[in-house]
């Protein structure tokens, strides 16, 4: 029996389809569950730093330490080390981008939502646009526009007959390369990612539905498990991309800051 449901049916496995999603109030309408996500995220995001710093005390209260635990450890292991004294007046930019990029990973391991919004490419491409717009400003500020394209193009102490190959190269990453790999690096694993968590759960569940003997329930109960360890580890992965796309964004603050990189 369960060999003939199997072959009628057959397992379709998770791909990019499942990552579209059709408008939440109907035909004629374009509110989906990723634009969903990323109000709710907003929404979580504000109302956490909100409530922290509300009424702030000298001894801080649990959602007051966790909300200063987040800015400290951007301000401290992000802001500083990457851009130096400096870094202290781009903490706000930096713990809300940190805390907004975790919030739409995590929501991929959330009931309900189960989505984590930055697997479609759109939102990391606009969060990273941002990022871009900053620390070329900031680089055009400080050094001038001229100055900068110089020192970005043509760094000293690098020998003038490299600067034919050097000179496009360095144009090429500034510009071009690093808004898409911080783009396509945050889509890629949560894209990944979501997609792998969706092949455990459902395989299993398929596993334990359809084929119905000893093998199947065994297999599809292993699979289901595994299923749970991976959520913890996805969960790791997405706070780590976060960090990765804020430190990064940092590292460029930075180096739009000083006269040689």
């Amino acid at each position: 029996m369960s060999t003939r449901i199997v072959a009628e049916s057959g397992f379709h496995s998770p791909g990019p389809a499942d990552f579209e999603f059709p408008p939440l109030f109907g035909e004629g309408t374009f509110f989906t569950k990723p634009m969903l996500v990323i109000v709710l995220g907003t929404i979580a995001v504000g109302a956490f730093f909100y409530f922290a710093a509300r009424r702030s005390t000298l001894v801080p209260g649990k959602l007051q330490f966790a909300g200063e635990s987040v800015y400290g450890f951007v301000r401290d292991g992000i802001a500083r080390d990457a851009i130096g004294r400096e870094g202290i007046k781009y903490v706000p930019y930096l713990a809300t981008l940190f805390c907004f990029i975790a919030v739409l990973n995590i929501s991929g391991i959330i009931p309900v939502l189960q989505l984590p919004a930055t697997s479609k490419i759109a939102i990391p491409l606009f969060l990273a646009v941002i990022s871009w717009i900053i620390y070329n400003y900031v680089g055009i500020k400080r050094q001038g526009f001229g100055g900068y394209f110089k020192n970005m193009m043509f760094p000293p102490g690098v020998p003038k007959a490299i600067y034919p190959l050097l000179a496009p190269l360095e144009f090429f990453s500034t510009f071009i390369v690093r808004p898409f790999t911080l783009t396509l690096r945050l889509t890629f694993n949560m894209f990944a990612g979501h997609l792998v968590l969706l092949l455990t759960i459902l395989g299993g569940e398929y596993l334990i539905f359809e084929y119905q003997g000893l093998v199947g329930v065994t297999a599809g109960s292993v699979s289901i498990l595994f299923s749970i360890v991976l959520t913890f580890f996805e969960a790791f992965v997405q706070i780590l991309q976060a960090y990765v796309f804020t430190l990064l964004s940092a590292i460029y603050i930075g180096g739009a800051l000083t006269h040689e990189h």
